[in-house]
């Protein structure tokens, strides 16, 4: 089954890829600029202890690079994708990263409110994305 997922991805991907003036292209690539903008931020955000308040070069550099590519490819999905809607997905998704970032990386724990309200934030962002009907752009 997952050679066969893997297989129907490629084909979507090709499908859309040889379809550049299509609409499905400019979807496909508007929700991908947000995925890239959640990640930067998240790499950005992960960095900032690291950085020790801007005393540390690198992390300090990944900081400012991340939250600026964050910050562009944001506005690069805003063309399509409503701003409360793009808002709500790179809050909810970025908090559950960070979070993620932090237990694995730093060892920081959640206690059992922490989680109930992580979860209640993913909740809201699967009922943005599922019952919706604020139109898209584009």
């Amino acid at each position: 089954m997952t050679l066969k997922f893997c297989c129907a991805t490629i084909i979507l991907l090709a499908e859309i890829h040889n379809a550049r003036d299509s609409r499905l292209y400019n979807v496909v690539m508007n929700w991908v600029y947000l995925a890239i903008a959640i990640v930067s931020e998240v790499v950005a955000t992960s960095a900032l202890k690291a950085s020790a308040g801007f005393t540390r070069l690198y992390p300090s550099i990944l900081v400012v690079g991340g939250y600026a590519l964050a910050f562009y490819f944001l506005s690069l999905s805003l063309r399509f994708i409503p701003v409360g809607i793009a808002y709500a997905i790179w809050s909810g998704v970025g908090v559950v990263l960070v979070c993620l970032l932090g237990w694995l990386v730093y060892g920081q724990k959640l206690d059992i409110a922490a989680g109930i309200g992580i979860a209640l934030i993913v909740a809201g962002v699967v009922v943005l994305n599922a019952f919706s009907t604020t139109p898209s752009q584009g």
